[in-house]
């Protein structure tokens, strides 16, 4: 089947400026800041919070802390199916673009920052939920992820990907509140001291269908690891400017949305449990409505399969079941 599907990419940059458009995934973390009448202030700390990680972490020659500053674009990847000019927002991340304040020297940076995609609220907030409803125990549809994995990966493959960007993606999470990580001897200057768990998550086999990988790592004063999700070497694939671009940006946003991981008040030991139950943490002075997220992905991911799964299942499915890139 030589079905080719047309991806399209457009970008606004995310500043205290931002105003979410009609058409953006609310549910994104950037979106979700940029509303309310506390909105700019929001969006202001925000980016101050990511410039001063990245200080901290970039600290050779930049005595003052205040060499770098990160600029950060939202990209939104639009789809078209059937090639008739009909398209479906498939995706919507961040792209790190590093400011030296003293050389006036721009670094691009990494993309792929607060990943985000209507086929996947669909997966977990649709379709999983309809295949255990009702059902003692939890298990996961035949092919869970395949569909949503595979597009993922023709977008990384598509001539629009690599038109736009260098380097593939880096998506950078929160780790499980189901698993535990050990910590090992491995210590990278800039990601930290590497950790790893007993057995991989739903979210480590959903990315895996994506093509990317998993490893843990604990960033230089923070007090837990963060979940690294790539393609290729994450160590030496891409220089210590980039991966500081992406630990300030994603350790930002987990501090504002999960504080109780990322800003609790005690470091992650050799042993380590992240814990959303947990009270010894501190709160940012960031306005975050949790609960309105969770609520909005089920919202958007009936839309998804009203507007995409169901229109073009027949086309999705043979497609997927071919697809080989």
């Amino acid at each position: 089947m030589n079905t080719e599907f047309k991806f399209t990419i457009k970008s606004i940059s995310f500043d205290e400026n931002y105003n979410p458009s009609e058409n953006t995934r609310i549910t994104t973390n950037f979106a979700n800041l940029a509303r309310g009448h506390k909105r700019q202030e929001n969006l202001r700390n925000t980016l101050k919070m990511i410039d001063d990680r990245f200080n901290s972490l970039a600290h050779w020659d930049n005595p003052q802390g205040d060499r770098y500053g990160v600029e950060l674009e939202i990209i939104s990847v639009e789809m078209d199916v059937e090639g008739k000019g009909d398209t479906f927002p498939l995706i919507e991340i961040l792209k790190t673009n590093i400011v030296d304040q003293k050389t006036h020297e721009r670094i691009e940076g990494i993309v792929g920052n607060n990943f985000s995609s209507y086929v996947r609220d669909y997966d977990f907030s649709v379709l999983l939920l309809e295949h255990n409803k009702n059902n003692a125990g939890f298990s996961t549809p035949e092919n869970f992820g395949d569909l949503h994995g595979n597009l993922f990966k023709c977008f990384i493959n598509s001539s629009a990907y690599k038109e736009r960007f260098n380097k593939s993606p880096v998506i950078c999470l929160s780790v499980s509140s189901k698993n535990t990580y050990h910590r090992t001897e491995n210590h990278h200057p800039v990601l930290g001291v590497e950790y790893q768990q007993d057995e991989s998550s739903m979210t480590d086999h959903y990315f895996n269908k994506m093509g990317l990988q998993a490893r843990y790592f604990m960033p230089p004063n923070s007090v837990a690891p963060l979940a690294f999700y790539f393609a290729g070497d994450l160590t030496s694939d891409y220089t210590n400017l980039e991966l500081i671009g992406t630990i300030s940006t994603m350790e930002t946003f987990q501090k504002i949305y999960r504080p109780e991981i990322y800003n609790a008040n005690s470091t992650a030991g050799k042993i380590y449990q992240p814990s959303l139950n947990q009270q010894d943490y501190s709160l940012t002075q960031i306005v975050y409505d949790r609960e309105e997220r969770s609520q909005l992905a089920i919202e958007q991911g009936k839309f998804t399969e009203e507007n995409f799964i169901k229109p073009y299942q027949t086309i999705l499915e043979k497609w997927s079941a071919n697809y080989a890139h």
